[in-house]
């Protein structure tokens, strides 16, 4: 006879696949906002690569939803009004992110200052994933907020607005915050797909 056991919920494995989808769909706009900082240089093949990675992510969180069909869906009662709190508080979080992002492009536009709306942004999503991190318990978004700041006022202090490669002009702020803001938000998207796949091999088949 086979007994499947499990001390963690379909619930919980389907949060942890949501994390993934958000993670694979953001890196791969920033990639976007890093393929156009390059201003047409490789576009194509980098297209294809980031969409690819992106798939890759989501197909990961697919699986896990997959997975948790072999877990209970109870969430315990006691529990659910805490849950109706964490919701309301991230969706409080994720609007206010929305705000500082539209105030961001307000003022930037306002003072003429376009180029920097990379680099404050990136900012702004680094601040967010502090408070995020303290919500859900999970300490990897203190290292992706810590990351993400620090590779904007890094940009903002070493990097130049403008750089040539092979002769071709590229918007180094956009690529530079673009593709390194992809490569965490990826790698943070890869990181929650391994904990969910550790959450998921916890059942014990006996």
């Amino acid at each position: 006879m086979t007994q499947t056991t499990s001390t963690i919920s379909g619930t919980e494995v389907r949060e942890t696949a949501s994390g993934v989808f958000f993670m694979a769909f953001f890196g791969t706009l920033w990639a976007y906002t890093g393929i156009m900082g390059l201003q047409g240089w490789g576009v194509a093949l980098l297209l294809v690569a980031a969409i690819a990675i992106g798939i890759v992510l989501f197909l990961g969180g697919v699986l896990l939803i997959h997975g948790s069909r072999r877990l209970t869906s109870q969430v315990p009662k006691v529990d659910l009004s805490q849950k109706k709190r964490t919701t309301f508080r991230f969706n409080i979080i994720f609007a206010a992110e929305g705000l500082a992002i539209a105030i961001a492009i307000a003022v930037c536009h306002a003072t003429q200052r376009i180029e920097l709306l990379p680099i404050v942004i990136a900012m702004i999503v680094g601040v967010h994933f502090i408070p995020l991190a303290h919500l859900f318990k999970v300490r990897l978004y203190y290292v992706t907020g810590i990351l993400l700041c620090l590779l904007a006022i890094m940009t903002l202090l070493f990097v130049p607005l403008k750089l040539t490669m092979g002769g071709h002009k590229i918007n180094a702020f956009m690529s530079v915050v673009g593709f390194g803001s992809a490569i965490i938000i990826w790698g943070t998207g890869l990181a929650i797909w391994l904990i969910g796949s550790r959450l998921l091999g916890k059942i014990q088949t006996t």
